[in-house]
């Protein structure tokens, strides 16, 4: 924000330069950006933060200074010339959605005549960079910068019928604004209304048709409080800022309307005459309740790590106009002023006593004592992982923890609602995530659409799940997502386990998944750790992914990280050769290959080293209903050398238990 200092001594008296006043501002956490010096004047441009709105104005930034300085805040006084009518007589004004305008106000001022505005205002506005246009809307801008508080003049004949309503956009609706910009309205948008249509799009612009003209000799003043995330989402969508919006964005003072609707109705008499019907047009469904904050001396000291006495945090906040109450010897509390929604917790406080006391009195030490420990097991696992799957051609994503009711539904293994927060910001995406595949799903359809193919991606990050009236199970869940093969993922997946233990024991069961064509558990050392498998085509179709085969797998973090740090058993290389022999076994399409290893453990010879599937076929000459799975068993004697004889016995036996088990038949072409 642009602060002329000829026209800040209005509010507070300083005997200092304009760089001394930037440099106290900066001191309160308002870095400078750059000074100017048109004619005999200082211009300093300092970065205000979006959560103190109030320091968008004159008042607000002179308020600190005055804080600081101890200087006394003078606020302008005024008497408003009436006419003979009352406001009632003229407009009454109604508000459809109380949830994003908490207030909305309505002056009436007649017997203005259009024109240019006085060189001194003219040169003020100038200053910062508002160019003028002629004394009325002059005076509009001159009060928002004084103020704070946007106001927005309507040319009163232009209106048509007498109420005034604040209601969501209807698709359909059209608004030509005032920089001659042809708006598509929708019912994310607030649109202020007349009985005829939309005269201007809440907080963001007004429309052409009812602009202060040269002609205009009675003026609608409106002055409101609008919810900063659908005027943000408006301005957006029409790509259409203005300074007004900028301010709305940032919060206003809803309680102090009144007050800067009377200024800006002061101002604009004095620069084009007229006078103002009596009283005030006012609806004001969402009235402001101060909240008391707290503050303990013992929790600053231990924040800042100096003693700042309870008369001086008194003096601070009595500077600010907090209207401090000193508690006990520890605590002392402040009733947050309707310009400050900032302060809401106990830190906000401690900030405002440093940001005023001094940052420099905070002690620096010259020598830094580095503590060496050893690395978080958590955060060490967690970077094996990342390392690993990289390795394997998976890309991390970091992904927001909330999901829309949609997508949810997709994955819900139970009738059990999802967690959500009641956050208006969070409208669309508000329910806490029970897995974490969803998400990578959005991600992956991004990558597809740009044609970053293969993609495999995977995530690290919390799911939350409902138990009853207790709060959230919060487990951590690893889950990748793969274009590849399904045993290409099965493979990564025991790489996954493998780096924790080498010897555990990995094990896929089928099982049924809401969100799988064909899924299963996968367990390690006889214990369920997640779940795996192909996304249905109802899924994939549901993320607009047609004829795209996707492999899943989501496992639970918490349980690997269990499994490490366990003692690693090894055994020799062995000394004697090994002999394979593959079986292509004819089998009913129903057998699984769960089934399939079980009968071949269950006649199995200690010999037996390893169980391998080797692939699958269907097609000609197998008929129907059946399918060829070619499985490689490899066996070896620790003690000799195995002869091929003894081998041929082993397989006779097993294959003899895969026929009366399975009904399977050896394939012989």
């Amino acid at each position: 924000m642009k602060v002329s200092m000829n026209w800040l001594g209005e509010y507070v008296d300083f005997d200092k330069s304009g760089e001394e006043i930037a440099d106290i501002l900066s001191e309160l956490g308002f870095p400078l950006e750059g000074v100017e010096r048109p004619g005999d004047d200082t211009v300093i441009d300092i970065e205000v933060t979006s959560n103190r709105g109030d320091c968008l104005s004159y008042i607000g930034i002179a308020r600190e200074v005055a804080a600081v300085t101890g200087a006394k805040l003078k606020i302008p006084e005024f008497d408003l010339p009436k006419s003979d009518k009352t406001i009632s007589d003229l407009v009454e004004v109604k508000i459809d959605e109380p949830d994003v305008c908490a207030r909305y106000t309505a002056r009436v001022i007649e017997g203005v005549k259009v024109g240019p505005s006085p060189e001194w205002m003219k040169t003020r506005l100038e200053a910062v960079g508002i160019r003028s246009v002629n004394n009325v809307v002059d005076a509009t801008n001159y009060a928002m910068l004084e103020t704070g508080q946007p106001p927005h003049a309507f040319d009163f004949d232009k209106l048509s019928g007498k109420t005034i309503t604040v209601r969501r956009g209807v698709k359909g609706e059209r608004l030509v604004s005032i920089d001659e910009t042809k708006c598509d309205l929708d019912s994310d948008m607030l649109v202020i209304a007349d009985e005829k249509g939309p005269v201007a799009i809440a907080g963001v612009m007004g429309g052409l048709d009812t602009e202060i003209s040269d002609s205009t000799t009675t003026i609608l003043l409106e002055d409101a409080y609008f919810d900063p995330v659908t005027v943000r989402t408006a301005s957006r969508k029409l790509t259409l800022s203005s300074e007004s919006s900028f301010r709305f964005e940032r919060y206003v003072d809803r309680e102090n309307i009144e007050w800067a609707s009377a200024r800006t109705a002061d101002l604009i008499i004095e620069v084009a005459g007229g006078r103002v019907a009596e009283g005030i047009a006012d609806a004001y469904p969402d009235k402001f309740e101060s909240k008391t904050v707290g503050m303990r001396l013992s929790r600053m000291k231990k924040l800042l790590g100096i003693d700042v006495s309870c008369e001086k945090v008194v003096s601070i906040f009595e500077g600010l106009k907090l209207s401090p109450k000193i508690v006990n010897d520890d605590l002392v509390e402040i009733s947050a002023p309707s310009w400050r929604h900032d302060l809401y917790r106990e830190v906000d406080l401690i900030e405002e006593v440093i940001r005023s006391h001094g940052y420099d009195k905070i002690p620096v030490e010259k020598r830094l004592n580095i503590e060496v420990t050893p690395p978080d097991k958590r955060e060490k696992l967690s970077s094996d992982l990342r390392g690993y799957l990289n390795g394997c051609g998976f890309f991390e994503t970091i992904n927001v923890t909330f999901t829309d009711q949609a997508t949810a539904d997709l994955f819900k293994e139970d009738d059990a609602p999802s967690l959500g927060v009641k956050d208006d910001s969070q409208k669309s995406a508000s329910l806490l995530r029970q897995t974490l595949v969803g998400s990578l799903l959005n991600v992956y359809r991004s990558n597809f659409n740009a044609g970053n193919l293969p993609c495999s991606i995977f995530e690290i990050a919390d799911t939350f799940k409902p138990v009853g009236e207790k709060m959230p199970l919060e487990r951590t869940k690893l889950t990748l997502v793969s274009d590849c093969d399904l045993r290409d993922l099965r493979g990564v997946v025991e790489g996954v386990i493998a780096l924790v233990d080498k010897s555990a024991v990995v094990e896929i069961a089928a099982v049924d998944c809401v969100w799988a064509s064909a899924g299963g558990k996968v367990i390690v050392n006889g214990k369920d750790i997640g779940a795996f498998g192909i996304v249905s085509d109802e899924v994939v179709k549901k993320f607009s992914l047609d004829k795209v085969s996707l492999a899943v797998a989501e496992i639970d973090f918490e349980e690997i990280l269990d499994m490490r740090g366990g003692v690693v058993k090894v055994k020799p290389i062995p000394r004697f050769p090994a002999i394979c022999r593959d079986l292509s076994l004819i089998l009913d399409e129903s057998v699984s290959w769960a089934e399939v290893s079980g009968a071949v453990k269950a006649k199995a010879p200690e010999e037996l080293e390893d169980i391998c599937f080797t692939g699958i076929y269907r097609g000609k000459p197998i008929e129907e209903g059946k399918k060829s799975v070619t499985v490689s068993l490899r066996f070896r004697d620790k003690d000799g050398t195995l002869r091929h004889e003894i081998v041929d016995g082993f397989e006779s036996t097993i294959l003899e238990e895969l026929k009366s088990s399975l009904s399977a038949e050896l394939r012989t072409v």
